[in-house]
């Protein structure tokens, strides 16, 4: 029997990896976007193209109007600015509350239905080391959790959250994805959500970033010019 997969796929870098790395240990892909009141719909447009590109089993797209209800993040409160002064504060104001605890949560319902046995997400240490829920702490807690809490779990057939990008840089994520032949032309990754991206938001410098440390060009369009030779 093929062994399935579910993919928090968000359109981005990151996500977009652990598709080609869960297709290449010969994973079914079933990707599960969430239209979570972010404050652009770019992401979930580039996700289905993503989707169509790996020739998924299926792709969901949830819609999920909470985080939106209750603000208190620049990603889905319209009155709080989206920082790019690249600096580095603890925990930015980009963070969504408890986010990736729910997408899990819901992301392990939907695996124990189509009987998945691993739950595939592109969250890093290394680079968002100022996300909570992006610790392997985190990911320990929530693997124990969903073993405890599931039907999956207590008949003995476990269920496994794999964040095979924890521990690499961006370059390096870059430098396995390309090896993979992941189409990161069709990936987004601005928080603002433009056609082209802005290159000054957080989320660009580190994704411009690990380009230049992949020594490779990053294959979408930006609204400044960007010198990949430094």
């Amino acid at each position: 029997m093929t062994k399935k997969a579910v993919v928090v796929l968000s359109g981005g870098l990151d996500s977009t990896t652990c598709m080609g790395i869960a297709k290449s240990e010969g994973f079914e892909l079933y990707p599960l976007t969430f239209s979570y009141g972010q404050r652009h719909q770019r992401e979930i447009e580039q996700a289905k193209k993503i989707a169509s590109f790996f020739n998924v089993t299926e792709h969901r797209i949830i819609d999920l109007d909470f985080f939106r209800q209750i603000g208190g993040s620049a990603l889905t409160d319209q009155s709080i600015d989206v920082p790019d002064d690249g600096e580095d504060n603890g925990i930015p104001v980009t963070y969504v509350p408890a986010r990736n605890m729910i997408f899990l949560s819901l992301a392990s319902a939907y695996a124990e239905v189509i009987g998945a046995e691993a739950i595939f997400t592109g969250v890093s240490s290394v680079d968002y080391s100022g996300y909570p829920d992006c610790r392997p702490e985190f990911i320990e807690s929530m693997n124990q959790t969903i073993n405890l809490a599931t039907k999956t779990g207590v008949t003995n057939h476990h269920l496994s959250i794999k964040t095979p990008l924890m521990y690499l840089t961006k370059g390096e994520t870059i430098r396995l994805g390309t090896e993979l032949g992941v189409p990161y032309d069709l990936t987004t990754s601005c928080y603002k959500g433009g056609e082209e991206a802005c290159g000054t938001c957080d989320s660009c410098r580190l994704r411009i970033k690990g380009f230049k440390e992949a020594g490779q060009v990053d294959p979408i369009a930006y609204q400044l010019p960007i010198d990949w030779t430094n």
